[in-house]
């Protein structure tokens, strides 16, 4: 079959001859003797092609018209008359018809329509599944916002993003900093380039000066060969450096040398090499606290935050989260009649999300594998985060006097230690943070 058509005619005889074209011509057609049956049975069938006369006794075809463009924007629709009324036929065509034909109109005449309006409806939804398929590489897609302090930095992304100007990017964990630079970059003039990421956390402090400027062969034990760095690997493009706030702080200084002279020193080498690179960062932490610590050096901060972007949680921008989910389900290949219920999404609307977007993303994944049903009702919604952990003494209550963050904080670190054994790297895992890190806030709160 070539594709599915409801006929609207309130035209008996019409109406039988045309839907005996239309299937000898290979179409598989649906009649409807009326504007309110034409309406059901478009709900029910979701035809890819609707075909309905404009002079209707229960209804103007130009109300259906309206309707099925407003249900399935997707959808041609080719309106008939007995009038041939040019008035008409411009109103139509204004008001989204694909074409117009006057009653008689030749049997070719009107298989000829329904091809060209059934190709133009698949090269419709190619274009459609392209724009998804680009928004879902750069991740634009999931930066679609309704949160008005959400465009507006999205929009300060778009227009910085014609710069060459160093981009750094705070705000919590989970809150999509990896895919704003994303978006900035594929915006950006280098966007042919590549666009390279790299974890100051995740990588061994004594690795991490080599993985960024490269080493030389022999530098060191295990460099049996030349290595180019991040930093020359992301020539031409963007080098994205996440969780900026735990580089060391000599490498905080070879990172500035490298950003104001674009040149960087490979490990081991004599001479400093160009590089040609665009540089995003981002941090979960507070930067600027961390001048006052001594832990991030002042002159960096600033040289960083030519452009400052600062993404908001999840729970400051709850009007996002329908979009989001629809975004997730499809992401995570949730077949086509799978959505959530009313409910389901107040109550997540209602929820706190201190895992931000990466905790809903795989709250909907979750819920999908999960399902008993294509609907998916609050009920079947598990939402066990520390957000919702008051209860169980995981997150203190404040006292009318107040209480002293810095105490809490060296309360946990010496209940992380007592339960690791005092194994340091254990203790680091179970508070979830970098090991070098809990060793300054260990020197920082004088605990052995």
């Amino acid at each position: 079959m070539k594709g599915k058509i409801l006929l609207i005619d309130d035209d008996a005889s019409l109406r039988r001859v045309t839907e005996y074209n239309l299937s000898s011509a290979g179409f598989a057609v649906t009649g409807a003797a009326s504007g309110r049956e034409g309406l059901a049975l478009f709900r029910k069938l979701n035809p890819d092609l609707v075909i309905s006369d404009i002079q209707l006794g229960d209804m103007d075809g130009l109300k259906i018209l309206a309707e099925v463009k407003k249900q399935s924007p997707s959808t041609p629709v080719l309106v008939i008359t007995a009038y041939g009324s040019i008035e008409l036929a411009v109103k139509a065509m204004q008001e989204g018809a694909f074409t117009f034909l006057a009653k008689p109109f030749e049997r070719e005449a009107l298989r000829l329509s329904c091809v060209k309006a059934l190709e133009m409806r698949r090269l419709y939804e190619q274009g459609q599944e392209l724009r998804g398929e680009i928004n879902r590489l750069t991740g634009a897609e999931g930066m679609e916002t309704a949160n008005p302090a959400m465009a507006e930095l999205l929009d300060t992304a778009k227009r910085a993003a014609g710069s060459e100007a160093t981009v750094l990017i705070a705000g919590e964990s989970g809150t999509g900093k990896e895919v704003l630079a994303r978006l900035i970059h594929q915006h950006s003039p280098r966007a042919q380039g590549p666009m390279l990421a790299v974890n100051c956390a995740a990588i061994p402090e004594n690795l991490l000066e080599s993985e960024l400027f490269g080493h030389v062969k022999g530098a060191f034990t295990g460099a049996v060969n030349s290595r180019k760095g991040r930093f020359e690997a992301a020539a031409g493009g963007t080098l994205f450096l996440d969780e900026i706030g735990e580089l060391r702080l000599d490498l905080q200084a070879k990172l500035l040398r490298a950003i104001q002279d674009r040149e960087v020193t490979p490990v081991g080498a004599d001479l400093p090499e160009a590089v040609d690179v665009r540089l995003i960062a981002a941090s979960n932490r507070d930067l600027y606290a961390g001048i006052a610590e001594g832990t991030f050096r002042e002159d960096l901060y600033y040289r960083l935050g030519v452009i400052l972007l600062h993404l908001p949680p999840l729970r400051e921008r709850r009007e996002d989260i329908p979009g989001l989910v629809k975004h997730f389900l499809k992401k995570c290949g949730a077949p086509a009649g799978v959505r959530f219920s009313p409910a389901a999404l107040a109550r997540l609307k209602s929820y706190p999300w201190p895992g931000n977007i990466r905790e809903l993303e795989n709250l909907v994944e979750r819920a999908v594998i999960l399902r008993r049903a294509e609907l998916i009702e609050a009920e079947d919604l598990q939402l066990y985060s520390r957000g919702q952990a008051k209860g169980n003494g995981l997150i203190p209550e404040i006292p009318e006097e107040g209480l002293s963050l810095e105490e809490v904080e060296r309360e946990l670190i010496k209940k992380a230690l007592s339960k690791a054994g005092g194994n340091r790297a254990e203790a680091a895992r179970l508070l979830k943070i970098p090991r070098h890190v809990l060793i300054y806030r260990m020197e920082k709160f004088k605990i052995s």
